[in-house]
C-alpha cells in the first residue's frame, strides 16, 4: 500500500472527522456525519496497522479514533457524582449483598465474646493466670486505665491513631481473604480474645457498667465495621475455593473489585467511629446520652446497609464496578 497515496486520498474525511469530534454541540445531520466518519477511521486504522504499520500514522489515526469514540459514546461524568453515586447505591447494595457472611461472623464474635467474658469474670484462676491481682487492680479501679485509656491524649490525635489501628485490622481481614481466609479466622479471634478479656476483667471487678458505658457510644459501629471486613474476606476466600459458574479469575476479579470499593467505606465508618471514640465516649455527657448516641449510630448504619442497600440491589446493584467501566464477558453455562 502507498501510504503518500492513502494518506492523500482519506485527509480531508479525517480533518473533517476531527472537526466534528472536537465541537461542543452537533445538529442530526452532524452526528450522523460524525459516526460514519469515526467507521471509516476506524477501518482506516486497522488497514494501516495491518499492510503498512507506519509509527506516525498509526499513532495519529489512534489519536483521532479516541477523540471520536469519546464523541460519539460520550464523555464519562467524573467527580461528585461518582462519589455520590458510590455512598448512596454502590456501597449499601455491596453490603446487603455481603450480609449472608458478615452477620453470622457478627453473630459468632459477640456470643463467643460473652463466654469469653464470663469464663474471665467467674474463674480467679484464669484472671492470675494472664493478669497479676495488683495489676488487675491498676486495669480496673475508678480512673485506671481502662478508663483514662479514652481520655489521656488529645482527641484530634487519639481520633487519628484509633482510625489507623481499626483501619489495619479491616485491611488485614480484607487482605487475607485470598488465602482462603483462614489468616481472616486468626484476626477474628484476636478481637474476641481482647473484647472478651477487657469485659471479663472489668465484670470480675464489679464494674461492667462503667466499661459498657464507656465501649458502646463507638463499640458498636467500630465492631459492625470489623465484621464486616472479616464477612468480605470470608466471603473471598471461598470465591477461591467455589466460583460458582463463573471462571475463578473472573470470580476472584469481581470480588476483588467489590473488596477495594467496599474498603472505601469501611474507611469511612471507621472514621466516624473513630470521631465517636476520641469526643463522644470521654466526653462529661451522662452515661444514657453517651449509650444512645452510639445506639443511633448503629442504627443509623443497619438501616443504611439493610434498607438502602435492598433497595439498591433490587435495582440490579452489586458494588461493582459500572457496566461501562467491566470488561465485556463471554456468558457462561451454569
Amino acid at each position: 500500500m502507498d501510504l503518500d497515496v492513502f494518506v492523500a486520498t482519506h485527509q480531508g474525511e479525517w480533518a473533517r472527522l476531527d472537526a466534528l469530534a472536537r465541537r461542543r454541540r452537533l445538529g442530526g445531520e452532524e452526528a450522523d456525519e460524525l459516526v460514519t466518519l469515526y467507521q471509516r477511521a476506524t477501518g482506516h486504522l486497522a488497514k494501516v496497522q495491518a499492510a503498512a504499520p507506519d509509527p506516525a500514522l498509526v499513532s495519529r489515526l489512534t489519536g483521532l479514533v479516541s477523540r471520536a469514540r469519546s464523541a460519539v459514546t460520550g464523555a464519562r461524568t467524573n467527580g461528585w457524582q461518582d462519589v455520590a453515586r458510590y455512598y448512596t447505591v454502590s456501597f449499601p447494595a455491596a453490603l446487603y449483598r455481603s450480609r449472608r457472611w458478615w452477620v453470622p461472623v457478627a453473630v459468632v464474635s459477640m456470643v463467643a465474646t460473652a463466654l469469653l467474658a464470663w469464663w474471665m469474670a467467674t474463674h480467679p484462676e484464669v484472671r492470675n493466670s494472664l493478669v497479676a491481682p495488683e495489676h488487675l487492680q491498676e486495669l480496673t479501679r475508678p480512673g485506671g486505665q481502662y478508663e483514662t485509656y479514652y481520655s489521656d491524649r488529645p482527641a484530634s490525635s487519639f481520633a487519628a491513631q484509633v482510625w489507623t489501628n481499626n483501619a489495619w485490622i479491616a485491611v488485614q481481614c480484607l487482605l487475607f481473604g485470598i488465602a482462603l481466609g483462614i489468616p481472616v479466622l486468626y484476626v477474628m479471634w484476636t478481637n474476641v480474645l481482647n473484647l472478651g478479656i477487657g469485659v471479663g476483667l472489668m465484670a470480675s471487678a464489679g464494674r461492667l457498667d462503667v466499661f459498657l458505658g464507656l465501649l458502646i457510644p463507638h463499640g458498636l459501629l467500630e465492631l459492625t465495621a470489623v465484621f464486616v471486613a472479616g464477612g468480605l474476606g470470608l466471603r473471598l476466600g471461598w470465591t477461591v475455593i467455589d466460583p460458582g459458574p463463573r471462571t475463578r479469575s473472573v470470580a476472584l476479579a469481581e470480588q476483588g473489585r467489590a473488596i477495594i470499593g467496599m474498603s472505601i467505606g469501611l474507611a469511612t465508618v471507621l472514621a466516624v467511629s473513630g470521631v465517636l471514640e476520641a469526643f463522644v465516649t470521654p466526653s462529661g455527657l451522662p452515661t444514657w446520652a453517651r449509650i444512645s448516641i452510639g445506639v443511633l449510630a448503629e442504627a443509623a448504619f443497619l438501616l443504611y446497609a439493610l434498607v438502602l442497600g435492598r433497595r439498591a440491589a433490587g435495582d440490579g446493584e452489586f458494588g461493582d464496578l459500572d457496566a461501562a467501566d467491566r470488561a465485556d464477558l463471554q456468558p457462561v453455562a451454569a
